[in-house]
């Protein structure tokens, strides 16, 4: 490793033209899925469930890159003719079920750099959420670059409320509210809000190789709508999407 700070490498590529200033998009892709199986390429409304991803990246014009992290050739060869950049394959230890995150974006960045590619901020996508939109990326940016903290993530008020429409079982087996506060909740307005985060991270490179983490302590939501945050996971979720595809199709 060279003896430069993050800022002085990215300084030094700009003069030598070997770096963007713009964000860079990277959107993680395994083949494997427990609940749906090959969700990220499996068709909905006509096209691969990831290419929505890819095509709003794109369309949006806010990136120098949007890359695809892929163990797999089929979902690689997906991504490229969506137009994503899959500059390097990633290793199959890094695609296991319980595989965090977190070495996986390292592992991108460590690729991206090695090619000459540095960047000061970079925005991970889920393609399991598929509706979210360039101004939901450009808020989500914007946020972070006049905010004090270490990420920005995309967020959904909750509903149902834990401090108030939601039950978990006690040790005896009895349903209790799942979060408590010092005085009673009787309606459903008087909750704390909660948020989903879900689909959409933007994080300081520099911060992000020094903590290693996704989900720091300074990370402030962007709240963006139900639709915008529907998260495909199960079946159900594929019909609901499908709908929400084929709406947008009638209504263009």
């Amino acid at each position: 490793m060279e003896r430069y700070t993050y800022e002085k490498r990215i300084a030094r590529n700009i003069k030598l033209r070997k770096v963007m200033i713009k964000p860079v998009c990277i959107i993680p892709a395994r083949r494997g899925s427990k609940s749906v199986p090959n969700k990220n390429v499996r068709s909905i409304a006509g096209k691969p469930l990831i290419s929505y991803t890819i095509e709003s990246a794109l369309k949006s014009k806010i990136f120098s890159h949007v890359i695809v992290s892929t163990e797999d050739k089929k979902t690689a060869a997906i991504a490229k003719k969506y137009g994503a950049e899959v500059p390097f394959m990633r290793p199959k230890y890094l695609a296991a079920n319980n595989t965090p995150l977190e070495p996986v974006l390292l592992h991108a960045i460590e690729k991206l750099n090695s090619l000459g590619i540095f960047f000061e901020i970079f925005v991970l996508r889920d393609c399991t959420v598929p509706f979210i939109d360039v101004n939901d990326m450009k808020g989500a940016i914007k946020l972070l670059k006049k905010s004090d903290c270490y990420s920005i993530c995309a967020s959904v008020k909750a509903h149902p409320n834990p401090y108030f429409q939601m039950w978990e079982l006690d040790k005896k087996g009895f349903l209790k509210i799942s979060k408590t506060m010092n005085k009673t909740i009787t309606r459903r307005q008087d909750a704390p809000t909660v948020y989903i985060i879900d689909g959409l991270f933007v994080l300081w490179t520099k911060k992000f190789l020094k903590r290693r983490k996704i989900l720091p302590s300074k990370m402030l939501p962007y709240e963006i709508s139900k639709e915008h945050g529907h998260m495909i996971d199960f079946e159900f979720d594929f019909k609901v999407a499908e709908l929400l595809f084929n709406h947008k199709k009638k209504h263009k």
